[in-house]
């Protein structure tokens, strides 16, 4: 029976709810030392801020060295994959994909050092189809080994096997997502483990109006059959990650907790009374955010 780990895909958003924060609905104040914090209720986050240039340009291997030396020595961190490798590289290895990549391995290299380095997410473009194989493959060939990857397709044209069996080939995970129906991508939540070390799911909430795919509270009702789905992937695999995206407002965390809860782990006495508090907060605000 593998190892489950629950996070956030994130821990540093706005402020208040209002603008999509975290403050007051999770975090005591706005000067709550966030990742310290977090790492009380938590045993993993995905680092989502990565991807973006705007922050990523931003990082140093000291960021890395104060996010390893903020959380318990069990705590994991996933990464997602910088937009400039899977999105304007698209993987080319021909056009420096993979010299950015190993830049980026390098910089992350205080929690791989510190065994703090979970898996690293490579969430492809939804404009990167099934066309677009021989990029990916040549990719993943160049792939170090001592690592644990993750490839989130985001286009339905990869329904066919041929990237399963890549990814097994590979000993990559397949990433298993809950997303808004509207995106065509239901066969992602399909149970498919293709490497027995680890699995990866994600969380994307089902907002289906405006631009707010990520503003979304699951009731436990659509997150029970995934509780069947995470019981039968951890016999299959020796570490599952599940990551909660529907982070607008807070609501990841109470999902989060909630999930934890569902799945057979007691819930502390700090964690039942932050999610208590949480879901009241958010009851009370959810009316007023943006759909």
């Amino acid at each position: 029976m593998g190892d489950l780990l629950i996070g956030c895909s994130g821990w540093n958003y706005g402020d208040t709810p209002e603008k999509g924060g975290w403050v007051g609905v999770f975090y005591p104040n706005k000067d709550t030392k966030r990742l310290r914090f977090y790492s009380q209720f938590f045993n993993t986050a995905e680092m989502d801020s990565i991807f973006y240039e705007k922050f990523y340009s931003h990082m140093t291997m000291g960021t890395f060295i104060g996010m390893a030396r903020a959380t318990p020595d069990n705590f994991q961190f996933s990464l997602k994959v910088p937009e400039t490798i899977t999105h304007k590289k698209r993987l080319d290895v021909n056009h420096g994909a993979i010299t950015l990549f190993d830049e980026f391995l390098a910089r992350i290299s205080p929690l791989k050092n510190s065994n703090k380095l979970g898996a690293i997410l490579l969430q492809l473009p939804p404009s990167f189809t099934v066309n677009d194989f021989k990029n990916i493959e040549g990719f993943l060939q160049k792939l170090p080994l001592g690592y644990q990857f993750a490839v989130e397709f985001r286009h339905p044209s990869w329904k066919t096997e041929g990237p399963w069996d890549l990814l097994k080939h590979y000993n990559i995970a397949a990433v298993m997502t809950d997303s808004p129906s509207v995106e065509n991508l239901d066969f992602l939540s399909d149970v498919t483990v293709t490497t027995p070390d680890h699995s990866f799911i994600r969380f994307h909430g089902r907002n289906t109006k405006g631009h707010y795919w990520y503003n979304y509270l699951y009731s436990k009702e659509e997150l029970e059959p995934w509780v069947e789905k995470v019981e039968e992937v951890k016999k299959q695999t020796r570490v599952l990650r599940a990551y909660f995206n529907n982070h607008y407002g807070g609501a990841a965390v109470v999902n989060a907790l909630q999930f934890k809860e569902m799945i057979g782990i007691k819930l502390s006495e700090n964690e039942s009374n932050t999610l208590e508090r949480a879901q009241e907060y958010l009851s009370n605000r959810q009316s007023t955010l943006p759909i």
